[in-house]
Order: structure tokens, then C-alpha cells, then sequence
């Protein structure tokens, strides 16, 4: 059975959640400031790209634009989407998408808002 590196990550940050979370938070402190009456886990979807098991979702706040990877999710382009992070990683390359993200935010869960 040929398991990614994605997934080794995916399933270390869940087991670890609350002492990464807490650091990501820490360590991210300005990269997590949003503007008012956006929360810092939501954001509007720019672009999407899957993988197997996996949902790729570039989102942006009014001031910044940043990466998630959620359990696939049919989510589109425009919507509103509030994500519960788990583990925040620089420089991570997938294999799957043959591409290296600056940084990403592996999640838990991502839910459509109306």
C-alpha cells in the first residue's frame, strides 16, 4: 500500500493537534490577523485543486491570501469557507501535485458558510 508524505503529515498533525495548533498560533501570529468581521479561519475561495482524499483550496481574506488541505470537499470558487486548522507547514512539497506550497494549512474539516 503506497501511502504519501501528505498523508504521514495529515495523520501526525491530527494526532498532535492541540500542541501544534497552539504553536502554529504562536509562530503565526501576524499571518493570522485579519481584517474586522472576518475570523482568521475563513476565508473566500480563489482556486481549487484535488487530490486523492485531499482538496486543495487557496482562500483569501481582505488581507491576505493563503493555502488549505481539507478531506475532499466539493466546494467552488467564490464560496465562503470556514476551515478548523490543524497543522500550519512551510515549504511543503506534494508529490501528488508534482508542486512545493510556501505554507499550508492542513484542517480538519472545511465547511461551506451561506
Amino acid at each position: 500500500m503506497k501511502i504519501s508524505y501528505f498523508a504521514v503529515a495529515f495523520s501526525i498533525g491530527i494526532a498532535l493537534a492541540s500542541p501544534l495548533h497552539a504553536a502554529a498560533e504562536k509562530a503565526n501570529t501576524s499571518a493570522t490577523t485579519v481584517a474586522a468581521g472576518m475570523p482568521s479561519n475563513e476565508g473566500k475561495v480563489l482556486s481549487t485543486l484535488d487530490a486523492p482524499g485531499y482538496t486543495y483550496m487557496e482562500l483569501a481574506t481582505t488581507e491576505k491570501r493563503f493555502w488549505i488541505a481539507a478531506p475532499t470537499t466539493r466546494v467552488k470558487v467564490g464560496d465562503h469557507v470556514r476551515f478548523e486548522q490543524s497543522l500550519v507547514m512551510k515549504n511543503f512539497k506534494s508529490s501528488t501535485l508534482n508542486r512545493t506550497f510556501d505554507q499550508i494549512i492542513f484542517v480538519n474539516s472545511a465547511t461551506i458558510v451561506k
